[in-house]
Parts: structure tokens; sequence; C-alpha cells
């Protein structure tokens, strides 16, 4: 079993309170950061080798060192908690139990930001998490963690919560910033990018949760220890949310460097497939990232057992791999069809375009219909071809991601799986469209 840095002592009563956190080693992490100098905070965090835990992996120290500094100028930091990638739940599960090591972070790196204001944007769905966090955020201020002159170091902060209206787009930093603002939730175009020009167009730095309660840890045992454990610049622990088709869902810290064989089929992690089915396919790091079959998820292309690592997952691009991203962990087995899960996340995220760029408008909602009239056993031969080339009109021509995250899945489901395309066409969809649509609500083509 991983070493836990972030997931420790949560069988330990009382852990979600302030003074149950504090008994199991809570908030000394602070104290030594507000010994420390800010520049000396960010150089501990470049040399853990963090990297950015909700999907893009940027390293995050070098993250904190693109703040510009103008005299005069607030700066902020604010907490990406709005986790609204499909198969990705870690976030709300620290939150939910754990709440203290995110407050913790918060303060540690806006003190190394020199932010005195930041906030937690979360999701607007996990509304008893966000009453999790404010009692969290009162019993801090109580104790003198927030507020004015924090334990006498003469640093001042105030921390909000702020809630989103269910909106995945909000997840893309710029998005947020602009919700968070108060107007619509649309991506900006950059640059500016938030170091320079962020939240009320002063610099501001945008982490997610776990990125964030990663700090303490590093704080605590010093970067150079924290980059010790993993693999090569994948350094630390990794939240890992699995579900799907295995014995043991649920949320899992690993170190980073796990053979995903390991973890798929050991009983310290996911215990197997369920019902002793075989393995057929694996989305790695959450909805947006490519779907790899059983054969390339277990071992690379060359052959070498795949790791839970950033590198070992992208080996060989997304001709043969794909991506930890947010560690949204999907397992597959032999019975289920590839087609009706690109639907559902085609439908998805056509659903969730904010509209702004035409590729993406116009594109997720032809991908929908395209596959809609596939599994509604209309399709034809050349539609493969076609969700190809529009996937392709997609990918790299947006102002945010989300074209992106629309079109890999599309993409590599084709490419490893066109066969199971051609017999959906071949055998005029699926015979049970009718219950499906019914049982989701949704509307045929």
């Amino acid at each position: 079993m991983s070493r836990k840095l972030l997931l420790d002592n949560l069988d330990k009563p009382g852990i979600q309170s302030l003074t149950g956190y504090s008994d199991n080693g809570g908030y000394e992490a602070l104290r030594k950061a507000l010994q420390m100098k800010p520049e000396e905070i960010v150089s501990e965090v470049q040399k853990s080798g963090l990297r950015g835990r909700g999907g893009a992996g940027f390293p995050t120290g070098m993250k904190w060192s693109f703040i510009a500094k103008p005299e005069g100028v607030p700066r902020y930091l604010v907490c990406n908690a709005d986790e609204s990638e499909p198969g990705t739940f870690k976030d709300r599960y620290l939150m939910e139990h754990k709440p203290h090591i995110l407050i913790e972070g918060m303060i540690i790196s806006s003190f190394a930001l020199g932010a005195n204001t930041s906030y937690i944007y979360i999701r607007g769905e996990m509304m008893y998490v966000f009453h999790i966090l404010q009692k969290a955020i009162d019993e801090a201020y109580a104790a003198g963690y927030l507020g004015k002159n924090i334990l006498g170091s003469g640093f001042n902060l105030d921390l909000h919560v702020h809630c989103g209206a269910g909106a995945y787009i909000c997840g893309e930093e710029t998005a947020l910033i602009e919700s968070l603002e108060g107007k619509r939730g649309n991506p900006r175009i950059k640059p500016p990018f938030p170091a320079v020009k962020g939240l009320w167009g002063c610099p501001t730095v945008v982490n997610n949760v776990e990125t964030i309660a990663a700090v303490v840890p590093i704080i605590k045992i010093t970067g150079e220890e924290y980059a010790k454990i993993g693999i090569g610049k994948s350094t630390g622990t990794k939240l890992i949310s699995a579900s799907g088709h295995i014995n043991k869902p649920g949320v899992y810290e690993i170190e980073l460097g796990v053979p995903v064989e390991e973890f798929i089929y050991s009983d310290a992690y996911c215990g197997g497939i369920k019902n002793g089915k075989q393995l057929k396919a694996v989305v790695a790091g959450g909805s947006s990232v490519p779907v790899l079959p059983a054969h390339l998820i277990l071992k690379t292309a060359a052959g070498e057992p795949r790791l839970m690592t950033y590198e070992s997952l992208a080996d060989g691009g997304f001709a043969t791999g794909t991506m930890l991203g947010s560690g949204g962990f999907i397992v597959m087995d032999e019975d289920t069809s590839v087609v009706k899960n690109l639907w559902t996340f085609a439908h998805f995220y056509h659903h969730e375009s904010c509209g702004q760029c035409s590729p993406c408008r116009e594109g997720t909602g032809w991908m929908y219909r395209i596959l809609n009239k596939i599994l509604n056993g209309k399709g034809e031969m050349k539609d493969i071809d076609l969700l190809w080339n529009i996937q392709g009109n997609i990918e790299g021509k947006t102002i945010c991601p989300l074209g992106d995250a629309a079109a890999w899945p599309v993409a590599s489901s084709i490419r490893h799986f066109r066969s199971e395309f051609e017999a959906y066409i071949n055998n005029h969809g699926m015979k049970d469209v009718k219950h499906y649509y019914r049982l989701n609500n949704l509307q045929e083509a």
C-alpha cells in the first residue's frame, strides 16, 4: 500500500474538525511556513516537483513563479474546487473528509504568493461540501489561523467559499475567474494569463484542490523528501478516483509509479474486474482523455509495463497512449459498449459547451447526433469517417481545452474500436435503444 500524505488519519475520530485535525499534526506545516520567507516556500514547492493535480500536470512551483508583483496591486489565490470531470470525485472526497488540509494549504500558499484575499470556487451541486468547508473556515478564523495577524506573523488573509452554478466549463481557470466576477463563465483568450491579469484584472494563481492540499506535506517533510516519492518527473502521491466494473471502487492515494496492472488487480486497490470478467478498456484520467484497450493500458506499445505516471501513460502519444489527467480512472469490462460510452460522453460535452467557439459549439452537437444515429440503427459506414473528420476539426481550434476534451474520446474510440462502430451499423444499432432513451430521459435524433 502506498504512503499516505493527504488521506492519512481519515480513521481518526473528529478528523473533519479543527480539533481532530490539529490533534493529528494539523496546522504544524502552517506554523513552520510562517517562519519562512515566501520565496523559500515557493522554492520548496519547486524542489518537490509537484505538478497540477487537476489534469494539466503543469509544474506548480513554476506556475507560482510566474505571478506578477506590481506595486500596490493585490494578488489572489483561487482554488478550483469545481470538480466536474466525469469519472472524477477525489477532490470532493478530500474536502468532505479532511477539509482543514485544504484550508491549511490555502493559507500557506496565499502567504507564499502574497495574497491577502483568497477564494475556493466550489461546484454548486456540492452544497453539503460547501457547508463543511464553511464550518472549517469559521473554525480557522476562531483559532487565529485566518484573519488579521495570523499567529502573530503580521500576515493577513481572508478566505471565502464561492458556489458556482453547475457549469463544466468553469473548471477552466479563466472561465472560473469570469464566473467568480459575476459574469457568464466563458473562457478568456490568453494571453494575458491569469498570473498577469486574472481576477478583477489582478495577478492570480488558480490551483486545484489536491494541488493546494499537497503543499501541506511538502512544507512538513520538505520538497526534497517529497520528490523522493514517485518516479522521475512524476513525484509524490496522487489521488485516483476509481470507478466502473471493479470490485472496490473508491478514492485511492497512490505513490506515482504503481503499475496500472497492480492498481486494477491488487486487493490493495481496485481488487480486479467485477464478476470475474475480462478487462476491455480503461479511461485513465477522466472522460476527456483517450480511452485505451486492455493490451495498451497494461503495457506500452514497446511491451513495457504501463505505470501510473504522467510520462508512462502518455508514452507513444495518442496513437498508443493516454493521459493521467485528473485521475478519473474508469474501468470497462468485456461487456461494455464503447460506442454507447462514447455517446454518453458526446452528449455531456455537447451539453456543457459554452458555445463561444464555433468548432466546439457546432462540432460537439454534430458528433452527438451522428452517434445517436448509429445507436438508433440509422448509421452508415461513412458516418465513422465523418466523426473522425469532425473531431479533427475541433481539436486545437478552440479558446479552451473543452474542444480537445470532446474530440479525444471520439478519436481514440474510433482508432482502437472501429470494428465495434461497424458492427453497430451492420446490425442496425442496438435493440434496446428505445428503452435506453426512456431510461435516460433523452430525445432521439
